[in-house]
């Protein structure tokens, strides 16, 4: 186990979806941030091909920022550390992306043999999805889980990068 020498943090969403922009958003957000060498944010919106290339690049840790609907209170932020092995047995409402479904980025990157190394998600309870007029803009709640989500990914990076959270890194 060693610490991590990179990181990225994944934003995800549609921005016509109403909540489902949460990802994108925080990805925007905290590139403004200063954040440690080793980690490099991107958002991806809804490519999904863009997002499972990336992957292939040999992170040691990703963490993807999305919504999540786990049927709490609206707002509610989730860090949420997928098992991998169980890959085709993850519940895919646990990744409420609109036009992009991690679960089966993961899959392809598999297939193409890559890896995400360790996996985080950093999730948001929607407020608001389906939108009929596809409503650009957060709901105030989700909006207001913002400076929260990007103190708990700092958080994160920094707990890894000070090996308070080890992690196994694959050697090629």
């Amino acid at each position: 186990m060693i610490r991590p020498s990179r990181i990225l943090v994944a934003g995800i969403g549609n921005i016509f979806m109403g909540d489902d922009a949460f990802g994108s958003e925080v990805a925007r957000r905290l590139m403004y941030e200063r954040l440690p060498a080793e980690v490099q944010v991107m958002d991806f919106g809804i490519r999904s091909y863009d997002l499972a290339y990336a992957l292939m690049d040999r992170y040691d840790v990703t963490i993807l920022v999305d919504v999540t609907s786990q049927k709490q209170s609206p707002g509610t932020l989730y860090l949420i550390e997928p098992d991998l092995s169980q890959l085709d047995q993850v519940d895919e409402m646990m990744f409420d992306a609109h036009s992009m479904n991690p679960g089966n980025v993961l899959r392809m990157l598999r297939t193409l043999g890559g890896s995400p190394g360790k996996l985080y998600l950093i999730g948001c309870e929607p407020a608001m999805l389906d939108v009929e007029d596809g409503q650009i803009g957060l709901s105030e709640i989700v909006k207001s889980s913002i400076p929260k989500a990007i103190e708990l990914i700092k958080s994160l990076v920094n707990d890894l990068l000070s090996e308070k959270l080890k992690i196994e890194v694959e050697t090629a």
